[in-house]
């Protein structure tokens, strides 16, 4: 399928596809013209891209465990390992945001009495 094909398909801009293939995350082959031809299979894993980027994930973060979620032969404990530290470093982020919001709260709070 060809590069608009599989931007349709999915959802997912041309451009957006040619830089999951410049990161290594998408592979495809060439026409004797230098088109990029991609195989269907190709459709699913650019949807688990767009969901591992979605989640917060850096294409250097997806690269190690992209293989391990396409195929299930290949699923370890490091997949699982990465999964929950990404999601760890969310929740910590989420908590760390959390607490600025109280201190702008009381601040607004302070004001807020002040007028």
């Amino acid at each position: 399928m060809s590069i608009g094909e599989l931007a349709h398909r999915t959802g997912v801009s041309p451009r957006s596809i040619r830089y999951y293939e410049q990161q290594g995350l998408l592979v495809s082959e060439r026409t004797g013209s230098g088109h990029r031809r991609f195989l269907p299979e190709v459709v699913e894993r650019v949807i688990l891209i767009q969901h591992m980027f979605a989640a917060g994930l850096s294409s250097q973060d997806i690269y190690p465990i992209l293989p391990c979620m396409i195929d299930e032969s290949q699923r370890t404990r490091f997949l699982m390992d990465e999964l929950r530290r990404h999601r760890d470093r969310l929740v910590d982020e989420v908590r760390k945001q959390q607490e600025t919001i109280n201190i702008l709260n009381g601040v607004i709070e302070e004001y807020d009495h002040a007028e």
